[in-house]
């Protein structure tokens, strides 16, 4: 019974140290949060998910309000995504008078698909720049990455509304 008992604490001991090596930390924490808003799909569709499949002219539709495209969207997800990248790197940023609206741009046949991949690019150069940073300016960037990551989780919400109102989404595969 005595060695019964000493293995169980023994065993709870060894769990506990166990539990403290895959304590998450901010960087971990940052890291998944941008995998999940980039494409890997987890409690939500990731935004490349959200896009895969669609033509420049489903892109495109908007209805007759101020409501924006899936490619305005997608536009504006890129070019905050890619401003603070720089940002973050230490690059030079591009000019930007700061209306917002400016950021919402339509696409062409030629250069939808090219959005998407820039998009793409981006939020990996986003996973590898986190990966690389160290602890000191991860805390100065925490609250921006973490931002970056709800702005785009909330546009995916709009891509997929927008996707299942148009009957262009199917929820076994994403695409239809």
């Amino acid at each position: 019974m005595k060695y019964c008992l000493g293995l169980f604490f023994a065993f709870t001991i060894i769990s506990c140290y166990a539990q403290n090596d895959s304590t998450p930390t901010l960087k971990s924490i940052l890291l998944e949060q941008l995998k999940t808003t980039h494409n890997v799909k987890d409690w939500f569709v990731p935004p490349i998910i959200a896009v895969a499949g669609l033509t420049a002219e489903q892109a495109n539709w908007k209805d007759n309000t101020e409501n924006h495209s899936i490619a305005q969207l997608t536009t504006h997800l890129l070019f905050w995504d890619k401003r603070a990248l720089d940002k973050f790197t230490g690059k030079t940023q591009s000019a930007f008078n700061g209306d917002n609206k400016e950021t919402f741009a339509p696409v062409t046949e030629k250069t939808w698909n090219a959005a998407i991949q820039s998009l793409d690019s981006v939020l990996t150069a986003w996973e590898v720049a986190v990966q690389n940073a160290d602890e000191k300016k991860l805390k100065e960037w925490y609250s921006t990455i973490a931002h970056i990551g709800t702005h785009n989780a909330y546009h995916t919400g709009q891509i997929l509304y927008i996707r299942k109102m148009k009957g262009w989404w199917d929820d076994n595969n994403g695409v239809k």
